[in-house]
């Protein structure tokens, strides 16, 4: 994803197509006449607020945020780290990528069950979200890190610039806005596989517990609020490290001032 698509986004999703499909929704349910194969919005809004009143529901919010947020800044520190490596030695970057490519290529469902083998399912989702998230930051950054301005750099070079000062004024400016597009491509992705790794480990207390009991009972309206909440929660997420991002560039430009 670009670093335009946000704002594209943003710009043009818009309330009346949501409340269309959301009717769809409602009309094909109603058509259906099966909670079990599909359930109505109504329905999941009800089942949603139930499960909001129980203590339960806030402590596997808990545990799949904390476990699933954990591997994504894990990836975020670890894959900056190595792309700023790979910029500067080429046999790093040679390296990793064999590496890259087949944690890119092998399907998530592989690495998870490889995982299990190995480690226990509790902390499973902070791996598998460290490995989808990883090669996604590592790559947006070693792209931003490539497109800085060379012109730039040689007349600081030039001019005796300290590397704190180059830094700041140039490489930071230069990667923020490939960071930022990773980031808003890694979050989502983190949560898909963390979620996808606790529904096949299934441990005690996640919300991929919650879900697969979901599916084993039948219970499909708490199968799709289970799915509202995830959702939802990666959207915060999101919105909460652009806003970050967003500040942290605010206040490089401010400095730059």
């Amino acid at each position: 994803m670009s670093p335009e698509m946000g704002p594209f986004l943003k710009k043009h999703v818009r309330l009346w197509p949501v409340l269309f499909w959301l009717l769809v929704w409602q009309l094909g349910s109603m058509a259906i006449g099966s909670e079990i194969l599909l359930v109505s919005p109504v329905r999941v809004v009800t089942t949603l607020f139930t499960l909001v009143r129980q203590a339960a529901f806030w402590r596997a919010i808990g545990f799949s945020c904390l476990r699933i947020f954990g591997g994504f800044l894990l990836a975020t520190l670890a894959g900056s780290a190595c792309a700023a490596l790979s910029s500067r030695l080429r046999p790093v970057r040679e390296l990793l990528s064999p590496l890259m490519l087949t944690i890119r290529t092998v399907p998530v469902a592989s690495f998870i069950i490889l995982a299990l083998i190995w480690f226990s399912s509790k902390n499973l989702s902070v791996l598998i979200s460290f490995l989808m998230v990883f090669p996604i930051m590592y790559t947006g950054v070693l792209t931003g890190i490539g497109e800085r301005d060379p012109h730039l750099l040689e007349v600081a070079r030039v001019f005796g610039s300290r590397k704190l000062h180059r830094f700041m004024m140039i490489d930071l400016p230069g990667i923020c806005p490939y960071f930022r597009s990773a980031c808003r491509t890694a979050i989502g992705l983190s949560w898909k596989s963390g979620i996808a790794a606790e529904v096949i480990g299934m441990p005690r207390g996640s919300v991929g517990e919650q879900l697969q009991q979901a599916k084993v009972y039948l219970d499909t309206p708490e199968l799709f609020a289970w799915t509202v909440v995830i959702v939802l929660v990666s959207l915060v997420c999101e919105r909460a490290v652009l806003r970050l991002i967003d500040a942290g560039i605010a206040r490089i430009r401010r400095w730059e001032g």
